[in-house]
Parts: structure tokens; sequence; C-alpha cells
């Protein structure tokens, strides 16, 4: 079952697991007031438990583009098509945020993005990226990075 995220009241439904549930709870939050501000979406997640295409999907993108293998637990997804892109997202228990961002038409945008909730470090895994700050009244201070997409999924 699907819940849409409040960004005015941001809560740690479905993040409870996290070591940093309340900033990864504003990273959620964030994208939600991102999507509702650009285009009037609103941004609901999934458990898990029933998303796991969702999780699949992005974690063979990882590996086949950068040879990533994330060790975090996942805890919850949201997917949808706006704008011509294919949004995928996967919220893991560690503080990590992962988005596909897949332009439908050949040519367009398609990137990987990684954002880091406040209080967490960077995982090893992901080392040899560089994150630039971001400062955010509902999450405190992201980090961000990310990489293009090269192959077709």
């Amino acid at each position: 079952m699907s819940t849409i995220i409040n960004f005015a009241h941001v809560t740690t439904d479905g993040l409870d697991s996290s070591p940093v549930a309340q900033a990864l709870a504003g990273l959620r939050a964030s994208e939600a007031r991102y999507y509702w501000n650009k285009y009037q979406h609103h941004f609901a997640v999934e458990p898990v438990e029933e998303s796991q295409e969702t999780v699949a999907y992005v974690s063979h993108i990882l590996k086949e583009e950068r040879g990533i293998e994330l060790s975090a637990k996942p805890l919850e997804t949201s997917r949808f098509e706006i704008a011509g892109l294919k949004m995928a997202y996967v919220f893991y228990q560690d503080g990590l945020a992962v988005n596909v961002m897949y332009a439908v038409e050949d040519g367009g945008k398609r990137a990987v993005g990684f954002k880091l909730s406040e209080g967490m470090d960077v995982p090893e895994k992901l080392g040899a990226f560089k994150f630039a700050r971001q400062k955010s009244k509902l999450a405190g201070t992201i980090r961000g990075s990310y990489f293009v997409i090269k192959g077709e999924y």
C-alpha cells in the first residue's frame, strides 16, 4: 500500500529502523516538496516488501554501470513517470536515498543520484564520488552526488 508523503508534517513512518530516521524522513519530505512544487505531483512511497521490482531495477543499474552493490537494507521505494522521465527511488536504512532518472526519449537525461542524510557517513562503496552539500529546511544538510547512465535500461 502506497503512502503519500506530507512535506508539511514530516513523519518517520516506515523509516523508524534507521539510525538517522528523522534526517531520512526530512530528505524524503524534501523530495516530496520538490515534486509538488515543480509538477504538482504527490510523491508516494511503498514498503520495500511490496516493491522488490523497484529495488531490483535500481540495484541492476548500479551494478551494471559502476559495479556498485549496496549492503544497506532498503526500507521504502517510489516509482513514477512524470514529464517524460521515469523516476525510481530507494530509501535505505543507513540514511542513503538513491534515485534513477531515466528519460523516455532517446538522448534525454539519464542519471543516478545519491543523497546522504545528515548524520550518516559516506558508504564505503560510494567513496569515489564527490558530494556537494545543500541546506534543506526539512532535512538539514544533504550531501549529494550523481553519475550519468550510459547503458539502456
